[in-house]
């Protein structure tokens, strides 16, 4: 399969990563998507590599002027994860309290509603690759390995069709193994690497989960 960029779309970026994760095939992985985005990847990785689909619960600090601007994440523990460049966002930890609460609130509702379907998966003793549509400032997903480190994997795996170069060497003390396909310099955004990038809806996360 073509590795150029831009991604057809998701699909495409997910059965190139599953290409890239086969020796995992028959291990029984557990692959973690971080909601929305990440699902509908994470379904088809799952699928071909014979793996269990769960998502793993984080949700990004967005800045007080931008909020496309990551300055951090948080779990649905509590763990916060700051972003490196933190201190010159001029944002307040007023503002980063907050938006926690908030993100902690929006987080208990996602897990309540996937949990009615289906209990959360138990990463425990297991190869765990935790998967996103592409790493900007990463910080969603250090907060993610993070988090599910706690939890006693096995083997904790990252996977994402495409990093910022900086983001990507920053989150790699966190795994034992990171997948990118690509590293595109001028990185600016996720979604201009793919040619279509659509909004995953609750429902759809909700039917993947369960397929």
């Amino acid at each position: 399969m073509d590795l150029s960029l831009p991604f057809k779309d998701r699909q495409h970026a997910a059965e190139l990563l599953a290409e890239r994760l086969s020796p995992y095939r028959g291990k029984n992985p557990l692959i973690l998507a971080i909601p929305r985005g990440a699902v509908p990847m994470g379904r088809v990785i799952a699928d071909q590599l014979d793996g269990e689909l769960d998502v793993v619960l984080v949700r990004k600090i967005p800045s007080a002027i931008d909020p496309e601007l990551a300055v951090g994440a948080v779990d649905e523990h509590g763990n916060r994860e700051l972003a490196p460049y933190f201190n010159r966002t001029y944002t307040s930890m007023e503002w980063v309290e907050v938006q926690t609460k908030e993100q902690m609130a929006l987080m208990r509702r996602r897990r309540a509603s996937y949990g009615a379907a289906r209990p959360a998966a138990d990463p425990r003793g297991r190869i765990v690759i935790i998967v996103d549509d592409g790493l900007a400032t990463g910080s969603t997903m250090a907060a993610a390995l993070r988090s599910i480190r706690k939890m006693g994997p096995q083997k904790l795996v990252c996977a994402v069709p495409v990093a910022a170069e900086d983001s990507l060497a920053a989150i790699s003390v966190l795994a034992d193994e990171i997948e990118c396909l690509a590293m595109p310099m001028n990185f600016m955004s996720v979604s201009r690497h793919y040619k279509a990038f659509p909004q995953v809806e609750e429902e759809e996360v909700l039917k993947l989960l369960t397929a």
